[in-house]
């Protein structure tokens, strides 16, 4: 009885994330479809953020600066050196992961809102940094990508499908691997060091290790959302990718959403990023509509069930499969 429970709530998982895939292809509306890439970037974003943010329990506000890192590496090496952001964004990779090492040496040991604060210190300081290279990043101004236009071989096309499913497959492969985290013993030790950090390190767990770990793996799937960014945009600035709202909105997609679970940061991007752009198109653009969105939707969630959308599904789930059962 239980095992045909669970496979029916399988099998309409799988419906749902098919149905919720193919649906924007099918649309024929642009406009639907940009929205389409920008949401799931966000899960993609909110899945790399998972990592550490959820998975291993640090409250990192400051992934914008490996999202920048990422997004520039690419850009430069595409506009300068007129290397292909295919292999440019494992560049970038490549250097998020470092900052993380940095980061993390100077504040894996700090805990809560000092770690958080921190993780915002590191983003405004690469943004500061960022914007002083003018003859190098461009400065203030930032740096447009050069336009191809249908050439897939440079991560550029004049079609939004093809951006769409480029992220599709991102969203897959960064489910992936949350899922191969969350069930091996790296998991389990994240898991420990979330949940009771002291008593961890009381059984031997290399706390600070696994977290470094945590932090630059989860630094090195963001910045290759940056490389998207880029090319799906073709104009970077400071503002715009190591900005401190961006790195509160990444990690308040995966906090709605259910943080340390596979599908929370999914169902956070699929809550919020639409319901940022019916607030922008109503509100008229109001300056700080979405941010005022997302503080409410936080409040609303975490009201009902601290542990997410996801928790919020599975009572729901649960609740059925009990009526069922009754009848």
């Amino acid at each position: 009885m239980m095992q045909s429970q669970g496979s029916r709530h399988s099998l309409t998982w799988a419906v749902l994330v098919a149905v919720v895939a193919i649906a924007p292809l099918c649309t024929g509306s642009q406009y639907l479809l940009s929205v389409a890439v920008m949401t799931l970037l966000y899960a993609y974003l909110a899945l790399s953020w998972n990592v550490l943010g959820g998975i291993a329990g640090q409250l990192s506000l400051g992934h914008a600066a490996y999202f920048g890192i990422g997004a520039y590496a690419s850009t430069w090496f595409f506009v300068n050196l007129g290397l292909s952001p295919w292999i440019g964004m494992w560049i970038g990779a490549v250097f998020a992961m470092v900052a993380a090492v940095i980061v993390g040496i100077s504040s894996l040991h700090l805990r809560g809102a000092y770690f958080a604060l921190a993780t915002i210190a590191s983003a405004m300081v690469l943004k500061t940094l960022v914007e002083n290279a003018d003859s190098l990043l461009g400065g203030p101004r930032g740096m447009e990508v050069t336009l191809l236009r249908d050439a897939p071989w440079q991560f550029q096309s004049t079609s939004k499908e093809f951006y769409y499913v480029v992220v599709l497959v991102f969203v897959a492969i960064a489910l992936l691997i949350n899922h191969r985290i969350l069930r091996s013993r790296f998991g389990y030790y994240l898991a420990a060091v979330r949940n009771e950090q002291d008593a961890a390190l009381a059984l031997g767990v290399p706390t600070t290790r696994y977290k470094l770990y945590a932090a630059m793996i989860s630094a090195a799937m963001t910045a290759l959302g940056g490389t998207f960014y880029a090319q799906f945009i073709l104009f970077i600035s400071p503002d715009k990718v190591f900005g401190a709202n961006l790195g509160v909105v990444i990690a308040v997609v995966c906090i709605i959403g259910g943080r340390g679970t596979l599908w929370g940061p999914v169902l956070g991007a699929l809550l919020l990023l639409p319901s940022e752009e019916l607030a922008r198109n109503f509100s008229g653009g109001i300056l700080g509509a979405d941010m005022m969105l997302y503080g409410l939707l936080l409040m609303l969630v975490i009201w009902y069930e601290p542990r997410g959308l996801v928790a919020i599904f599975q009572r729901w789930f649960k609740r059925g499969g009990a009526q069922e059962a009754v009848k």
